[in-house]
């Protein structure tokens, strides 16, 4: 059977007052530059509690690679699928998951939920709440009792088509949150759930304390890139050194000479760098033959990466492959109390890089 495909317009027509929906083809230019995936299991975000996982686990749900279809393959439940799904004839009027968020807490300004594969058993619809709870296991234990009454809409109750990507930007929620109940109403399948937004950190007391100032749970948004054919600009600024080529940055083969690549990546805060690192982690065949790293100060902007006020902070470096490549203070340039707002990191001539660490002090 054909699946309908609504346009824009009948989307925009069905859609609750307040709530701006994204065309599939816009979620990544909408949000992936100014904001981070809130839920995603790469910061460690995770499934709490859930009312029902009968056909396909809830955490499934926070993946970051994109949903695969198996057909065919069936389990001792049934067909597989990718992602979180329920039993049929929910008497209840909506299943649920708890999702602790990969940061200390974040404010959301979009969601999406993909239904990639899931087509007949998709969910109809779904809304997402959230709540401010800080505390570590006993406020994740104290969200998920039966009783709890501290959610807060975060997007109202919304269709959801089969087989396909759908996204609404909540700019209207402004506060932060610690933890969000994805809703479907009544039942059914949903692969993927994404959580855009910022994080907000929780800054040491001492400002001369040094930090990761680009980490993605500090606030580190990588904001453009040359190119990221492989391997998506927001990997550099996640956690720990991944598990393969998969979760890092990687560019196209040039076949230009004098070809470079680039990402700027915007600081959680303002701040004087101390240290660099450069991990190319898994990248052993295919690691920039070298790099240069220069800082701006652009608070309140989006710099060109041809802006005349980039400042070299680490000349030009060769790279080796498979290793976290470190360059203290004393190998770095105009870095003495010059604070910086944004980052450029250039490889030459192109790439694979796992991370991208800048650690300093806040300005």
């Amino acid at each position: 059977m054909d699946v309908q495909i609504l346009s824009p317009e009948v989307i925009q027509d069905i859609q609750p007052n307040g709530i701006e929906p994204i065309h599939p083809d816009e979620i990544a230019s909408t949000f992936s530059s100014n904001y981070i995936d809130l839920v995603s299991s790469a910061l460690s975000s995770r499934v709490l509690s859930t009312s029902d996982e009968w056909f396909a686990p809830a955490s499934a749900l926070l993946t970051p690679k994109n949903p695969i279809r198996r057909p065919g393959v069936y389990v001792h439940s049934g067909a597989w699928f990718d992602g979180w799904e329920t039993r049929r004839h929910n008497p209840e009027p909506f299943d649920w998951v708890i999702i602790r968020l990969g940061v200390a807490s974040g404010k959301v300004r979009g969601v999406e939920i993909d239904t990639a594969f899931f087509d007949g058993n998709h969910a109809p619809a779904v809304g997402v709440e959230g709540c401010f709870m800080p505390g570590g296991m006993e406020a994740d234990q104290k969200v998920v009792e039966r009783g709890f009454a501290g959610w807060e809409e975060v997007l109202e109750k919304v269709e959801c088509g089969a087989s396909r990507r759908q996204a609404w930007k909540v700019e209207g929620v402004g506060k932060a949150y610690t933890h969000v109940r994805l809703c479907m109403f009544p039942d059914g399948g949903i692969a993927r759930f994404r959580l855009y937004g910022t994080a907000v950190p929780v800054w040491p007391e001492a400002r001369a304390e040094v930090v990761e100032l680009s980490a993605a749970v500090m606030g580190g948004v990588a904001v453009s890139c040359s190119d990221q054919h492989f391997g998506g600009k927001e990997n550099l600024l996640l956690p720990g050194r991944g598990v393969d080529m998969g979760d890092g940055w990687e560019t196209r083969r040039s076949r230009e000479q004098g070809h470079v690549d680039w990402a700027i990546v915007r600081l959680g805060a303002m701040g004087v760098v101390e240290r660099l690192v450069i991990d190319t982690a898994h990248f052993r065949g295919n690691f920039p033959q070298a790099v240069r790293v220069e800082g701006i100060d652009a608070e309140g902007e989006t710099p060109a990466v041809d802006d005349a006020r980039w400042v070299e902070v680490l000349g030009l470096q060769k790279l080796g492959p498979d290793h976290e490549h470190v360059y203290g203070k004393e190998g770095l340039r105009h870095v003495d109390e010059k604070a910086y707002t944004h980052m450029k990191m250039t490889i030459i001539p192109d790439g694979g890089v796992k991370r991208f660490r800048v650690f300093g002090r806040r300005a």
